[in-house]
């Protein structure tokens, strides 16, 4: 409470002298378990504000941009359900991709839901990394899973209901802590996203993505899906959809063919990858008797329209989760 406090004194003298924009350091920031804490808070403007973290779990800071509901300064005492936002890999604005590429905003201007947009680093891959047993960090999933959310709950009014969507490897960060974490969130969604992380040519496709953000050495995620194939089925939401019974899910991709979002001629070689391991694990759902709501919706790139799009359509799924309205 007096890290709020200081973030709102910190918004209204902004307001007094003209200021768009305040940062102040927490002088008493509340602490998750581990001792992970607010370091600095800046808001953007009356519904949004940055944090920064200092997470033993990473071994250093990571962000977080939180956009509260429109009415969450004037109800200081109420607690609010929380939708957790996850962005894919390999893109440089980080933790402010929903925000930035998507009408999120607007979209929740109506609605009571605090959204949390944490960074999952340039490929984070939502896990605890093996580094070949010999170190701790990072571990996004307890940055994500415990400090954050303790964070939140504990300093900025969130409630114990929760949902969970991300897109690209987001979309398999959602799935793996609704399966890990089984009851933390009430829905699971998965946009363009890796279910199924060892479904033939999958593990390449993951490589590619370390590769990408500058990360050479692929056996510090899990090993090698071979060898240390064990490890790889842990974190596999596919070797653990039982877990997910009970979970409201949904799952949307498109083919990679140029859609009705997309510029003409663009196409694109990774929606139809995230297309096969998703189908093998919604074909995996269904023959487990295990409900899901999916939006195969043919052409279509990997891309942030597409994902704006399949917010707006699975939000009746992830408002009920959060108990509310459609």
């Amino acid at each position: 409470m007096k890290l709020q406090r200081a973030g709102l004194a910190a918004v209204l003298t902004a307001v007094l002298i003209g200021a768009s924009t305040a940062s102040v350091a927490a002088a008493a920031p509340v602490t998750a378990d581990d001792g992970a804490k607010v370091t600095q808070e800046t808001w953007l403007d009356a519904r949004t504000v940055d944090l920064k973290i200092s997470s033993p779990a990473l071994g250093t800071t990571g962000m977080v941009r939180l956009i509260v509901p429109a009415g969450w300064q004037a109800q200081p005492t109420r607690t609010w359900p929380t939708l957790y936002l996850l962005h894919g890999c390999c893109e440089p604005v980080d933790y402010k991709s929903w925000d930035q590429f998507t009408d999120v905003k607007a979209f929740t201007a109506d609605k009571d839901a605090i959204l949390v947009m944490p960074t999952d680093g340039a490929a984070g891959m939502y896990t605890k990394w093996w580094n070949f047993g010999l170190k701790n960090t990072p571990d996004w999933d307890t940055f994500h899973t415990a400090e954050v959310r303790q964070i939140v709950e504990r300093g900025y009014h969130g409630g114990t209901r929760r949902a969970v969507a991300g897109v690209s490897i987001g979309g398999y960060g959602a799935l793996a802590y609704a399966f890990q974490h089984k009851g933390m969130f009430g829905a699971a969604a998965s946009y363009s996203g890796v279910p199924n992380t060892l479904f033939p040519g999958t593990a390449g496709v993951i490589k590619g993505i370390l590769a990408r953000a500058g990360f050479y050495n692929f056996f510090d995620l899990w090993g090698d899906e071979v060898a240390t194939w064990p490890i790889w089925s842990a974190h596999n939401p596919y070797d653990h959809t039982d877990a997910l019974r009970g979970t409201a899910l949904y799952l949307s991709c498109g083919n990679g063919q140029t859609g009705p979002l997309d510029p003409p001629g663009q196409s694109d070689p990774l929606e139809p990858s995230a297309l096969l391991t998703s189908q093998s694990f919604t074909d995996k759902l269904k023959s487990q008797g295990i409900p899901a709501t999916v939006d195969y919706y043919g052409p279509g790139t990997h891309s942030w329209p597409y994902w704006q799009r399949a917010l707006h359509n699975s939000w009746p799924i992830l408002a009920n989760a959060l108990g509310l309205p459609a």
